[in-house]
């Protein structure tokens, strides 16, 4: 257990370190740069049990865009590649002087995009009308004196019923060669019903 009080401490100790750091239109580029790529939690699932192996990709769409940056999301167990079971768009942008912020939408019947994040013409037929806002979901990123990027979203406003939740939570480090991201489901009690429960999932970046 000693590896998991490291971690979550040393989220929070990052949260608290970070809350005045500026961020500029640079640490939205670099911010949108860490995030698209392939990952892995294959080591750690190696190193305990009690978390998969799962991959992450994250691809970009609409690079004409001027109001920050959009990105395709998808993220599947290493054995079902080919049904992935989370699939979503990000929309990354500067809220303020020290807020960045990755928004989250849902796709209608998602499936028919599996595997757009190495080919990205299958998103095409998307438009920003056609998404559907996750809301509440979004996370609130800051900058820590390394330069990296922690946040989390707020509070219990990011509603789910998967698994007999009410709400989820979502806390991120980004790193410039990893990003630990823990997702949690909650019921109307804050008793914890699904998601990992001794901290987050470790996403390796794979070199191209």
């Amino acid at each position: 257990m000693k590896h998991v009080f490291i971690l979550t401490t040393a989220f929070f100790i990052s949260l608290s370190l970070i809350a005045q750091q500026k961020v500029t239109d640079g640490d939205l580029l670099e911010l949108k740069n860490r995030m698209v790529g392939a990952f892995s939690s294959e080591l750690q699932s190696k190193s305990d049990t009690d978390y998969f192996n799962i991959h992450l990709h994250m691809a970009q769409i609409w690079v004409d865009s001027k109001d920050g940056y959009w990105l395709y999301v998808e993220q599947a167990v290493a054995r079902a590649l080919s049904k992935p079971y989370r699939q979503r768009i990000y929309h990354v942008y500067k809220q303020d002087d020290v807020t960045l912020v990755s928004k989250v939408f849902e796709i209608n019947t998602p499936i028919r995009f599996a595997g757009a994040w190495n080919n990205t013409g299958l998103l095409k037929v998307l438009t920003t009308d056609s998404l559907i806002d996750r809301q509440g979901c979004s996370i609130y990123l800051h900058k820590d004196k390394d330069g990296n990027f922690a946040g989390a979203t707020p509070g219990k406003e990011c509603l789910s019923s998967l698994r007999g939740s009410t709400y989820a939570t979502s806390e991120v480090v980004i790193y410039a060669d990893k990003l630990v991201s823990w997702d949690r489901g909650w019921d109307k009690e804050d008793k914890q019903v699904w998601g990992a429960e001794k901290g987050g999932y470790q996403f390796i970046k794979q070199k191209e």
